[in-house]
């Protein structure tokens, strides 16, 4: 029995059907390869994962290996998915890779080395792909090395290079020459590997047309509706939905103090609203002031985040405590809080707390 007073997170799996469904659609013929890192961007990997899977999507992107054991587990043995693992092949993680059926995306020389001693000990071909540095100078091989391995032959020998993919560092900003700088660096590296799939664009990159999409994209945070430009977009919708209910009502006098410290300093008779959630359950504290909740059809200033409690300004609004106010959802939007916060929203959801009570709509297959 969830406790009387506590946030409340829902989590709807027909809403994200609803999104895959756009960017397949958006993609063309592009493969749709959903990343559920951070166990599914802190939505459920397993739930959404299975949804995902009933609407057609084949394979998929972690960043850990455990996190790509823990997927397995929840789809396998009727869904038999392809999972690729961004760390690659890190130390000693070879036998698990191979016992859950995982495939490293290989990330240097290094990694290319330890996967082709393994494919020799094996004795078999082993499925890998390869993590191509365009530009955003965080991982993958150079262009440079990238020619030197293919070149020296020995090096990819057992490796069954099956994916060639890089990451676009600035997809969010369209017309900025750093994508053109991408793709074209990207395109000189892909000719090197006729046989193998590309794959240039996740959630932003999908959006910026036919020639970043080659034959796979990787969406995340547009699956569970943040927009591909780091705004709303009315296309997407909210998967996430952040609820909590009223503790109390206040009346405040100008001069009042709220919190701590002497931020938040009342000017004029003012009513508010103190919500049972704060930066536990996934509240960025950063996001008062500059961010709002959704309560009596309309959007209330959010004053101060403490950690098990909040505070909105509510106004003239008919209120009483027990009421429902939406943190995140479809009113109080996901890119909107992100912005308030001074971040992004990716970091939103993937700190929603287990403390909030979750539940599931849709099936989850």
């Amino acid at each position: 029995m969830a406790e009387p007073a506590a946030a409340r997170l829902t989590v709807d799996l027909d809403a994200l059907a609803y999104n895959h469904a756009v960017l397949c659609a958006e993609a063309a013929s592009a493969e749709v390869a959903p990343v559920l890192k951070s166990d599914g961007y802190g939505l459920g990997a397993g739930p959404v994962a299975r949804r995902l899977w009933a609407e057609g999507a084949r394979s998929f992107f972690v960043a850990r290996l455990a996190e790509g054991e823990a997927l397995r587990a929840a789809l396998a043995p009727a869904r038999p998915a392809t999972i690729y693992v961004l760390d690659g092949m890190t130390d000693g993680a070879a036998p698990r890779l191979d016992a859950a059926g995982l495939t490293p995306v290989l990330c240097s020389l290094q990694q290319i080395a330890a996967a082709a001693t393994h494919a020799a000990d094996i004795g078999r071909p082993l499925p890998v792909a390869l993590n191509i540095d365009t530009g955003m100078c965080r991982q993958g091989l150079t262009p440079d090395e990238t020619r030197a391995v293919v070149l020296a032959i020995d090096r990819l020998r057992g490796l069954d290079v099956r994916l060639v993919m890089s990451h676009l560092g600035s997809a969010a900003e369209i017309g900025n020459p750093r994508n053109v700088s991408q793709l074209s660096r990207f395109l000189e590296v892909r000719s090197l590997f006729p046989k193998a799939r590309a794959s240039l664009a996740a959630s932003a990159g999908l959006f910026l047309g036919a020639d970043y999409r080659f034959d796979l994209v990787r969406p995340g945070i547009s699956l569970f509706g943040g927009g591909p430009l780091e705004q709303p977009d009315a296309r997407l919708r909210a998967v996430a939905t952040l609820t909590a209910p009223i503790l109390d009502i206040r009346n405040l006098r100008p001069g009042d103090i709220l919190g701590y410290g002497e931020s938040v300093r009342v000017d004029a008779a003012t009513r508010v609203a103190v919500v049972v959630a704060g930066y536990t359950d996934g509240v960025i504290r950063a996001a008062k002031g500059a961010g709002y909740a959704w309560f009596a059809g309309a959007r209330r200033r959010l004053l101060i985040v403490n950690m098990d409690i909040l505070v909105i300004e509510i106004g003239d609004a008919e209120a009483d405590v027990g009421q429902p106010v939406e943190l995140l959802g479809a009113n109080a939007q996901l890119d909107d809080l992100a912005a308030a916060g001074g971040t992004v929203a990716h970091e939103i959801l993937v700190r929603l707390s287990r403390r909030a009570e979750r539940i599931y709509l849709g099936k989850a297959q």
